[in-house]
């Protein structure tokens, strides 16, 4: 669930926008449709013996006293259901009031061996599921299909899915949120905007995770950080930003590793900031590129009937379907995909 360094020394060489409140609805598509599990105050579990000694009672009387209304705890590591998301665990949180979701730790390989331990989650009671697919998964795309078709099989189409990973997508260009976040997959984007991992502000982190993220068009349900003890000053200006742009809900990474100082900040009452600059548009995807954007684009292309490839690359017969398209909605024939090409294939 942590980002590494490298994200922390590419992210400062980038320009960073800004939204205004009015942006929001360009973000968060059917917000009020997003599952209520998703839509609360939520804590990560990573060890649930460093939470209030593995006491359900404990653990729901410190969340209860901070605000927090959902526990998001590890579930399954690649294909292995962790003994702790046990049956026992989860109706006792339950009974106190609380939504509880698992949560899976994918690796690289054994995808369908990885959607059984995770299908484990149901099973023990969850209310909702989150995949968090990091490093190991980016470039495997056989790998996220199979993964996501069997958890889909296992779980049924209507259960909650939620899918966490890196916040920038432009960083991590062959990183497959095209499936995990594609169709029949996860309803609610869940990105790790870890401000102090990444090196910018909690302003700056939010604004580019929110514009790397637009084409995939999923409410946003980000995660804020614990660790590392930030400040109560960053942590309530995250709330209040994440606020403006009107996310579906909001979590924190983890329990495991917060202070006191952490707990009070995510309880203080905020109201939303006023946002400024423009807001953020879809990028601009020449031919020639390889990357999750093209992937995204190929699969709304094909959906409409144009002929394209089935890989990262946008290749010549990429361009010409982008060409295509373009003279069949009016709009000027270049063959990039910028943001009113993608505005227009993104519709319907």
């Amino acid at each position: 669930m942590r980002i590494t360094s490298p994200l922390a020394i590419l992210a400062c060489a980038i320009a960073l926008v800004a939204a205004p409140a009015a942006a929001t609805a360009q973000v968060l598509d059917d917000v009020d449709d997003v599952h209520p599990a998703f839509r609360g105050h939520g804590m990560w579990i990573w060890q649930v013996p460093r939470a209030a000694g593995g006491d359900p009672a404990g653990i729901a009387a410190r969340a209860r006293a901070f605000g927090v209304d959902t526990l998001i705890i590890k579930a399954a590591h690649g294909r292995t259901p962790w003994s702790q998301f046990s049956p026992e665990l989860v109706s006792a949180l339950k009974a106190e009031g609380f939504t509880v979701c698992g949560y899976q730790r994918l690796e690289s390989t054994h995808a369908a061996a990885q959607a059984r331990a995770g299908a484990t989650a149901k099973a023990a009671g969850a209310d909702c599921f989150v995949i968090d697919a990091e490093a190991e998964l980016e470039g495997r795309y056989a790998q996220a299909r199979t993964y996501v078709r069997t958890l889909r099989r296992l779980i049924g189409d209507d259960f909650p899915l939620g899918f966490t990973s890196f916040p920038y997508v432009d960083l991590h260009p062959l990183m497959p949120y095209s499936v995990f976040l594609g169709e029949g997959a996860a309803t609610v984007n869940m990105p790790q905007i870890y401000w102090k991992d990444i090196g910018h502000s909690p302003s700056a982190a939010i604004a580019r995770t929110v514009a790397t993220n637009l084409v995939y068009r999923r409410p946003l349900a980000p995660i804020g950080q614990l660790y590392q003890r930030p400040t109560a000053k960053e942590i309530t200006d995250f709330r209040r930003i994440a606020l403006a742009y009107g996310v579906a809900g909001l979590s924190w990474w983890s329990w495991d590793s917060a202070v006191t100082s952490g707990w009070r900040a995510i309880a203080r009452a905020v109201t939303p900031t006023a946002l400024r600059a423009s807001p953020p548009t879809y990028p601009t995807v020449r031919p020639g590129a390889r990357s999750d954007y093209v992937v995204w684009a190929k699969d709304h292309l094909r959906e409409r009937g144009y002929r394209v490839t089935r890989d990262t690359r946008f290749d010549a017969t990429t361009a010409a379907a982008v060409r295509a398209f373009q003279s069949a909605s009016g709009l000027p024939v270049t063959g990039v995909l910028d943001p009113a090409t993608w505005a227009a294939l993104l519709e319907g």
